[in-house]
Parts: structure tokens; C-alpha cells; sequence
């Protein structure tokens, strides 16, 4: 085994909890802002200061407590991104009890079964939309108490519980809370089977929150440093940024619309970020899509090929030189000042995670308008267990070891992981959670390798390696990424297992599609024209061509067939957090899969390139 190490820059305390983060914090801050929160959807933002939060905090605090929630009890919450999701995840905490949150797109068969096994004694949706879901299983749902909504004055409704019971009451409950007490139960999205109700510790986020607001000053301590959540809190990484924002000194703000993302960036002006590849790819498709023709596309190819430069440049020794630096300076005007504008003009750095970002993308980034450290994590290692760092950035890989943590990668290639942050175990599943773990190491599922840097690098996912009828070991994800940097590809599925060849199911993306078509002189073509159109089939073949560049011959791309859908939460095909649930479209595509090849797998044999 491999091995790489990162001491932790701070030890926590047995007595340390998210609420004693938040105590902390308003010790530091007091009367300075905290979160940044809005009434309407374009109105202005409004400044919660330190002590304002808290004491708002403690008053939901008391209402749970009012309306009978025991330290220990579940509360699940079900909403988009808003303030409130923040204001009532603390009051849960400050109650002593557990938050389960839940995915506000999740069908009614998934609640039942969130809601169920956690045992969840009180909801606390958003809409009236959530509530009817919540409602349609509740016949199943014994220990549920009440459901409370948060557009019918749910937090206004809590407060005034609360207002008869003694504040102390609260205070010895938040005070009573340790490091190793239960602070969520996450199920993950899960690309397979029934979600599984990750446990994690308030010592968990403590370590990452704590560790990042030394380790990373840049990010959580710079001054004026704010940042905007719009992934789903539901999901382990805008969470721990939630609780990390606190840690740290910066200024917190919630965007409920991803509509409206470039309007809310543009007023709130946040100086750090976490998302996904996906939204840089589509910033930067988007850029490069409004310069479709003429001069304007030259200039951006051309800028586009400086910001690279540039950003390799800043891995020599000696730095862009003065010919590199003027052209930048160029580019810059032209180019990357209007890109920094549309992210509100005062960002600098972004987190990515959830899927590879690319290094084509990683370098424009750095080398245009802001830095993107990409980092690694899963749900069960409460999100970030290795990063790029502002001052020890290696493009292309997840980063080095987080703080306090341990790496390790077996002999088959797959990554383990140690630490203070790694989940106690899987709820409901004792078997499950021994067969995660080996000798006390988290066994990922990923497959990854260590650079000289000791920097990790991923390179696949365990169960997803396709072997082919030759006996070829092949990783879809190095493929499956290249493909999808495209404007006009949306999913790709890379297929193969026991066939003769690599094959590939393309979707298309309805939204890049007619600014694509404009600039290649079509017609505006729906996704059912522009799947067998050959200036697009022959586009795809350019895309195909690229992504195989980056493996052998036997692991390459021969074939592929582009569907007549795309893949989206919705229709089931993708997971909350943008994953492709592969079994699941493998399963329903079976018959696609098979024409690819021309016949079912036990009879498969090559067949020539066509689409």
C-alpha cells in the first residue's frame, strides 16, 4: 500500500460541537454580519449579524423543545437552498437533536423510506408542494408527529412555542452536546438501490470546519470573505461549507434559484464558491457561445489559449514571461474582466467537487478569472478528505491530503481513507458498515494513485470498470468527462462490459444546442433532428476523437449512439447531485446497448463505425 499523511492543524476538543462553533463565532464577531439573507427573490439583501443569528437560533431552539423534541430525535428538513434551512439545521442542533435532511426534488417512495428508517419525529418542508409528498406516505410513517411548512410561517410559528419555556432550558440542551454525538443522518443519492442513511458526528464536521478555517485562511478568513450556497443543502457539501462559513469569518448568503444565479452573484458578490464541473462547463460554454462568430470567436479561442499559458506558466519556476504577461493583460480586457463580472467581480476562488473538473477547464479558470481547487470527498467522509490548496495547486489532481488525514491506496488500486472526519457507520446496517471498513480504513470504492506531490488523483470507480470481451480493463470516467466538456453534449455513458469494443450512449444538450447550430450556419434543430444530423454526427465524431486521445487503442471509443432524451433528475436517470445512475440506464437501455453491437452480449462481435 501507498501511503500519504497530513497532520491536523487543530485537535478538537471532547467537548467541541457544531453549536459550540457557532458560540465561538459569535464571541469573535458579536455585532458584525454573519449571514446576508433576502425576503423576495430580487429583493435586497438584508445583514444578519453574529448575535442576531444566535439568538434567532435559540428561539426555533425552543419551539422544537415546546413542541416535545428530545435531545437525539430526528428532524428531517425538506427545501431549497434559503436561509431558513440554515436557521433551523442550528436550532436542530441547539435542541440536541439529529437533522436528516431531504432532497426537496425527492419522490414520495424516497421519503417514505428517508423518513422511515430515521425515524423521523417532526418535517419541516418548504412549499405546499413538499408537504402533499410528505402527506401521501404518512399512513406510513408512525412516529411522525407534524409537519410544519416553512412558506406558512413555520419559523414564525416556532418562535412563538417557544416563548413560554425558560431560555435556559435550551442553553443546557446546546451545552450538553458533544463531539461524539449524532448530528445527521445524510442518505446518500445513491446510484444504485435504496439510499443509505450515512451517520455523521458533530466531531466529524468540527474537524473539516476547524482544520479549513486555519488551513485554508484564504478562502474563510480573507477580508470581505463571503460566499453564496446554491448546491442543495441536502447534500454533504454545501453542509459542511455551511458550517465551515461559521469556523471561519466570512459571510454567508443562500441563492434558492439556480435561475437566477448570474443576477444573484452579480448583487451578493461572493469572494469563494463550491460547485460542480458541470456549472464551469457551462460558464464556460456560454462565454464561448456568445463569441459564436467572426472576429468575436477568434478573440476568445485566442484568450482561451492565453488563460492555458498563462496558468502552466505559474508552474515553471520562473513564471509567465513578459510576452505571456502582456498578452494576458490583452485577454484580460477583452475577455476575462466581462467573465469576472458575470460571477459578481469579487471572486477568487471556487471549490469543486462531486465529478472531475478536467484540466482544460481548470486551467482557463486560473489562468482567466478565478482559481478553482479541486478537491475530493464523500458523503462518508463528510465531504472534503483531500483538496488543492491556494498555495499547493496541482491542476488535474483532487489535491493533497486533507488535514488530519491519511490516504492510502491498496494493492487493486482502490482508495482508503483515516481520520477524524470519516463517518461512524451506516444506519440500520451493522453488516454493511463492517464490510466498508478494513483494518480501520474506509474502503471508497474509488480508484485512485498518488503523483510525486502527493497529490491524489482518481481514476475511476471500482464497480464501474468495464472489461471487455478481450480481457481490457477500462475506466469510463476519463472518457465519459472528456466528452461531456463538449457545449453540445449533456451525459455520456460509456459501455463495453464483455463486448468486442468501447462503445458510448451520447445525450444532447437542449440548451447549448441552437447557440451550437447558429454558429455552424444550421437551422434551429430539436434534439430529434440534431441526433441524425451528419454535421452534428460528424461534430460528435471531432468529440469522440478528443476523448480517445486520452486512452490506448483498446480502450477506446468505436461507436456510439445518441439518444433521444437527456438524462435528468425527473426522468430518474440522474441523482440529486448530477451523478448518472449508470445500472439504471444500463438496465433500461439494454436494447440500445445491443443494436449498438448488433446483437445481445453472449454473441456480440465487432461491427464497422456507424452512428
Amino acid at each position: 500500500m501507498t501511503l500519504v499523511s497530513s497532520p491536523a492543524l487543530v485537535e478538537v476538543p471532547e467537548s467541541t460541537s457544531i453549536n459550540t462553533i457557532l458560540k465561538d463565532r459569535v464571541a469573535r464577531s458579536g455585532d458584525e454580519t454573519l449571514i446576508e439573507r433576502r425576503d423576495t427573490a430580487d429583493g435586497p439583501w438584508i445583514k444578519v449579524t453574529a448575535r442576531q443569528f444566535e439568538d434567532e437560533v435559540l428561539a426555533v431552539a425552543r419551539g422544537l423543545v415546546a413542541r416535545g423534541i428530545e435531545a437525539g430525535d430526528r428532524v428531517a428538513i425538506m427545501s431549497r437552498t434559503r436561509y431558513e434551512w440554515t436557521l433551523v439545521d442550528f436550532a436542530i442542533w441547539a435542541a440536541g437533536a439529529v437533522a436528516v435532511p431531504v432532497y426537496e426534488t425527492s419522490s414520495p417512495e424516497q421519503v417514505q423510506w428517508i423518513l422511515s428508517d430515521a425515524d423521523v419525529r417532526l418535517v419541516i418542508v418548504e412549499s405546499g408542494a413538499h408537504a402533499e409528498t410528505v402527506r401521501s406516505v404518512r399512513q406510513h410513517l408512525p412516529t411522525l408527529a407534524d409537519i410544519l411548512l416553512i412558506d406558512d410561517d413555520a419559523v414564525l410559528d416556532l418562535r412563538k412555542a417557544g416563548t413560554n419555556l425558560s431560555a435556559g432550558i435550551v442553553t443546557q440542551r446546546r451545552d450538553a452536546v458533544r463531539r461524539d454525538d449524532l448530528a445527521t443522518i445524510i442518505y446518500t443519492s445513491g446510484s444504485t438501490g435504496r439510499p443509505k442513511g450515512v451517520e455523521l458526528t458533530h466531531g466529524n464536521f468540527a474537524h473539516l470546519a476547524m482544520n479549513a478555517a486555519v488551513g485554508i485562511p484564504e478562502l474563510l478568513r480573507a477580508e470581505n470573505a463571503r460566499t453564496l450556497l446554491f448546491l442543495p443543502l441536502a447534500h454533504v457539501f454545501a453542509r459542511y461549507i455551511e458550517v465551515a462559513t461559521i469556523a471561519g469569518q466570512a459571510v454567508l448568503g443562500h441563492a434558492p434559484d439556480i435561475k437566477n444565479l448570474v443576477a444573484d452573484l452579480g448583487t451578493f458578490r461572493p469572494t469563494y464558491l463550491l460547485a460542480v464541473p458541470r456549472v464551469f462547463e457551462k460558464v464556460y460554454n456560454s462565454a464561448e457561445q456568445k463569441a459564436s462568430s467572426g472576429l468575436k470567436a477568434r478573440i476568445f479561442a485566442w484568450s482561451a489559449r492565453v488563460a492555458e499559458s498563462y496558468s502552466r506558466a505559474l508552474d515553471t519556476p520562473s513564471g509567465p514571461d513578459r510576452a505571456l504577461r502582456t498578452k494576458h493583460t490583452i485577454a484580460d480586457r477583452l475577455v476575462f474582466s466581462k467573465l469576472k463580472a458575470t460571477m459578481g467581480g469579487q471572486l477568487q476562488w471556487a471549490v469543486s467537487g462531486g465529478a472531475p473538473l478536467g484540466e482544460r477547464l481548470g486551467h482557463f479558470f486560473r489562468g482567466s478569472c478565478v482559481t478553482i481547487l479541486e478537491g475530493y470527498g464523500l458523503t462518508e467522509t463528510t465531504a472534503p478528505t483531500s483538496v488543492n490548496l491556494p498555495n499547493q495547486t496541482v491542476i488535474g489532481s483532487v489535491g493533497p491530503a486533507f488535514f488530519g488525514t491519511d490516504i492510502g491506496i491498496a494493492d487493486d488500486g482502490e482508495v482508503l481513507l483515516r481520520g477524524p472526519h470519516i463517518f461512524r457507520g451506516y444506519r440500520n446496517q451493522p453488516k454493511l458498515t463492517a464490510e466498508t471498513f478494513v483494518d480501520g480504513w474506509f474502503r471508497t470504492g474509488d480508484l485512485g494513485r498518488l503523483d510525486e506531490h502527493g497529490h491524489l488523483h482518481i481514476t475511476g470507480r471500482k464497480k464501474e470498470i468495464i472489461v471487455t470481451a478481450g480481457g481490457k480493463n477500462v475506466a469510463p470516467a476519463v472518457l465519459e468527462d472528456r466528452m461531456r466538456a463538449h457545449p453540445i453534449v449533456s451525459q455520456v455513458v460509456v459501455v463495453g462490459d464483455q463486448r468486442p469494443f468501447i462503445g458510448a450512449l451520447v445525450t444532447l444538450d437542449a440548451e447549448m444546442l441552437p447557440g451550437w447550430c447558429a454558429a455552424n450556419g444550421l437551422p434551429k434543430l430539436s434534439v430529434d433532428e440534431a441526433r441524425v444530423h451528419p454535421k452534428v454526427l460528424a461534430e460528435l465524431d471531432k468529440v469522440v476523437a478528443h476523448a480517445n486521445e486520452a486512452v490506448s487503442k483498446a480502450e477506446s471509443i468505436r461507436k456510439i449512439t445518441v439518444l433521444d432524451l437527456d438524462f435528468t433528475e425527473a426522468n430518474g436517470y440522474l441523482t440529486p447531485s448530477i451523478k448518472v445512475k449508470r445500472a439504471k440506464v444500463l438496465a433500461d437501455f439494454a436494447g440500445t446497448v445491443d443494436a449498438l453491437y448488433g446483437a445481445p452480449v453472449a454473441t456480440a462481435h465487432p461491427a464497422a463505425n456507424h452512428h
